[in-house]
């Protein structure tokens, strides 16, 4: 008998033993994948070579350690290794794997390619099933049906579909065009046929897709469904609560939730966001009360839905309960956990006007996510503090689109209309791509400056991008165009629309009436209600202001009365200021101080300044001053009081009260906003102020105005001195009139501009009745139209006549 050979070295005959504890102990910390990507593809792909190495790989003695080697390669970075030892030898088992991480990656096509790489008569349920809820995850409804009925249908007995396999396919169904309640049938009675139904994520997969179903008796099927289950666990309840809330039911979704055995904390969560998701705070907030007395366990979600509720509705001393809550759990909670309560609670802060607050738990946060920087740049911008939201914007370590949208915008609210241009074109000159919403910041930028044909360029990248049928840019456009004198094109910008809301409406309306369109302006409302569209209380104050424009008294009160009568909207203090000066410009000074005494509330500032103007166009001295006084005790440092009151004065021949006004203005440090006009030529702004001479071209300017001059004098032009409120010589009062800001503007427009083109001027003050009587005299003299935008409204002056008929 021959010998024996000897055994091989201990360390050679255990190197297979080695490499599959080595790869069962990294797949045991699978978390070092997602914290650690890079650590653990090292540490893999030593494996690997050891595995080559000693040549272990696709050896038919030891399968288990190619697989395992695949399955670890899904959980890292490189799925292209896990790809390339696949179709060595490409096993059912293998495949599934690859199916699912690529499918998880949003590679849909490379996960398939997986599945048919597989032999058919290989191919097992298993894999079956990963490839269908492949198909369900990418929401490709029919590739998933006919993966199933390819299942369905096999001559093996071996290959049948299994729970797992109608899960998915309910879940892929989900997701069909045009859903509906025979559809659903149709599936549910595979499901009987096959006795799946027994199964709890099979019944729980068939509420879904019912709930899914826009149908109404779509419901009625989800909850004979959940009546015939003898188990239900926690995701059935939660998806009968957030799809009766995805319907809008939120009183069905309640009723369900108080049939709900058992404190599962993720029922709670669904029920108190359902309510933050409807506008019904008051109840997420009492919901929440009771998950604390119940002692549910409360997690990242539950602060995330009710602290946005207390955010949302101004609950500010709920919201601090809340954040004391968190304060005691927050060892408890993960720092990827806390991230999105403390971004909610950075919100709740800085609506509540505790930006300071917002920013202490900013820099307290230990992980911050663009969501983080994204909130204390908004918090910034709405409490207007434009120089801190700028430092945030240069310190942000990655900016996206709603960055730049919401620095934008704080510019265009700010008055800095110029600023938020150059960060728009900063922005494109980065190649960020905006979104709608940016280019309604940036347009919103073009009409408040009356960059008319930087607009229009606008609204060209507009269409080329398809967002023309987006409301929040729509709207803007209209807007622009309306503040840039072009009423027709918002008008036809408004009838172009593809989905009009009341935004639309309400800058419509409020387009006539500062164009002095006031009667359309008030058949527009009408025309609004008629169709449906519930009017708000923006719609009544551009209503108030069509009115006011044009003289419309009568009206006016009719509308105003009707806001709590026919729609209940109380009237605000800034309803009440406008029909407040549309008395007072009427003459009706009684009457204005009649309703004063009617107010549910001490007037406003806002209520003051209209007495005051109501008073200086009634020479109501008295009266007059004691707004004034009271101006003065509520906006000490508001120049507009003192001006108004000292014009006053200087109309009724007061010099000396005018001068004592003025030297109080001096004392206390205000100053007055200097006037000033500009108009948009050969896309540029050009910037007038008055008696300006620091333009390039002033004195051609002058010289122009000079000879128009004379012709509107032969046309009956007799200068108002009595506007200039300064005692002095007429000739001097002239030579002031003749040199106010929008003058020159308008004389630059008419000399740059092409013949028969519209000169159209902002200005941002108030134009004086001089200039107003001159712009009718100088349309007429030069056959030009003129469109000069106040700081209250348009004039479109055409042939020696304005649009607001002399009224304004």
């Amino acid at each position: 008998m021959p010998p024996r050979p000897p055994a091989p070295p201990p360390a050679v005959a255990s190197i297979p033993y080695q490499c599959s504890v080595l790869l069962r102990r990294l797949a045991a910390s699978r978390s070092l994948a997602s914290s650690s990507p890079s650590a653990f593809l090292r540490a893999l792909r030593c494996l690997h070579a050891r595995l080559l190495t000693s040549a272990l790989l696709h050896t038919p003695s030891h399968p288990h350690l190619t697989l395992r080697l695949i399955h670890l390669y899904t959980l890292s970075p490189d799925l292209a290794a896990a790809g390339i030892l696949f179709r060595a030898d490409p096993c059912p088992v293998a495949a599934t794997s690859l199916v699912a991480a690529h499918a998880a990656s949003g590679r849909l096509p490379a996960a398939v390619s997986f599945f048919d790489a597989v032999p058919p008569a290989r191919r097992d349920t298993v894999l079956h099933n990963a490839v269908i809820s492949a198909y369900a995850r990418a929401s490709h409804a029919a590739p998933a049906v006919a993966v199933f009925r390819s299942l369905l249908g096999s001559a093996s007995k071996s290959l049948r579909p299994d729970d797992y396999s109608f899960t998915a396919l309910l879940s892929a169904a989900g997701h069909l065009h045009n859903l509906s309640v025979p559809h659903c049938a149709q599936l549910h009675c595979v499901v009987l046929k096959s006795g799946a139904r027994a199964a709890l994520s099979v019944s729980n997969a068939l509420i879904a897709l019912y709930m899914k179903c826009d149908a109404p008796d779509a419901t009625l099927e989800a909850r004979k469904v959940l009546e015939e289950m003898p188990a239900k666990d926690e995701l059935t309840w939660t998806t009968m609560v957030v799809g009766y809330v995805r319907r809008g039911d939120v009183d069905a979704a309640r009723s369900v939730f108080e049939e709900v055995d058992g404190t599962f904390d993720v029922v709670w969560n669904a029920m108190i966001s359902g309510y933050v998701q409807s506008g019904m705070y008051a109840e997420a907030f009492e919901l929440f009360r009771r998950m604390v007395l119940k002692r549910v366990p409360l997690d990242e979600f539950t602060f995330t839905s009710v602290l946005s509720a207390c955010a949302n509705a101004g609950f500010f001393v709920h919201g601090k309960s809340v954040h004391c809550q968190i304060l005691r759990l927050q060892p408890e909670f993960a720092a990827e956990s806390s991230l999105p309560v403390n971004n909610v609670l950075m919100t709740l802060y800085a609506k509540c006007g505790k930006i300071a607050v917002a920013k202490w738990i900013f820099d307290s946060m230990e992980v911050k996510d663009i969501v983080s920087w994204n909130t204390i740049l908004s918090g910034y911008v709405e409490s207007s503090s434009l120089d801190k939201a700028v430092e945030v914007f240069k310190e942000m370590p990655y900016k996206n689109d709603l960055s730049w949208m919401v620095m934008v915008s704080g510019y265009v609210h700010g008055g800095l209309a110029e600023d938020a241009l150059k960060l728009f074109n900063q922005m494109r000159a980065q190649d960020v791509k905006p979104f709608d919403y940016t280019y309604a910041g940036a347009i919103a930028a073009c009409g408040e400056l009356g960059a008319l044909k930087h607009g229009k360029q606008l609204h060209g990248h507009l269409v080329q991008l398809g967002f023309e049928a987006s409301n929040s840019a729509g709207n803007a456009l209209l807007t622009m165009y309306a503040k840039c004198g072009a009423v027709k094109d918002a008008h036809l910008m408004f009838l172009v629309m593809p989905n009009v809301d009341s935004v639309s409406w309400n800058a419509m309306i409020s387009a006539l009436g500062q164009h002095g369109h006031g009667r359309e302006a008030l058949e527009l409302f009408d025309q609004m209600v008629a169709e449906g569209i519930y009017p708000d209380r923006i719609s009544f104050l551009t209503v108030l202001t069509a009115c006011n424009h044009a003289g419309l008294v009568d009206e006016g009160f009719q509308y105003f009365e009707s806001m709590e009568r026919d729609f209940g909207i109380s009237p605000g203090e800034d309803h009440f200021a406008r029909l407040i000066d549309l008395l007072g410009r009427a003459g009706r000074i009684g009457e204005a101080r009649d309703l004063l005494k009617k107010m549910p509330f001490e007037p406003t500032p806002s209520i003051w300044e209209a007495i005051l103007s109501g008073c200086r166009t009634n020479g109501d001295m008295d009266f007059g001053a004691y707004a004034a006084d009271q101006l003065f005790k509520m906006t000490p440092q508001h120049d507009g009081t003192y001006i108004l009151l000292s014009n006053t004065y200087s109309a009724a021949g007061r010099w000396v009260d005018a001068a004592r006004i003025r030297k109080l203005m001096r004392d206390r440090g205000v100053k007055k906003e200097p006037g000033c006009s500009w108009i948009e030529v050969g896309n540029k702004v050009h910037v007038f102020l008055v008696g300006d001479t620091r333009h390039p071209e002033a004195n051609e300017v002058y010289q122009f105005l000079e000879m128009v001059g004379a012709k509107m004098r032969k046309l009956g032009y007799v200068p108002d001195t009595k506007v200039v409120l300064h005692d002095m010589e007429p000739h001097q009062k002239e030579h002031i009139l003749f040199a106010h800001s929008e003058r020159l503007a308008v004389g630059f427009g008419l000399i740059k501009l092409p013949p028969g083109a519209t000169v159209t001027v902002l200005k941002n003050l108030r134009i004086c009745s001089d200039c107003h009587t001159a712009m009718m005299f100088m349309s007429k003299a030069v056959g030009r139209e003129i469109v000069v935008r106040d700081v209250r409204r348009f004039h479109h002056f055409k042939d020696g006549e304005c649009s607001c008929g002399n009224y304004w």
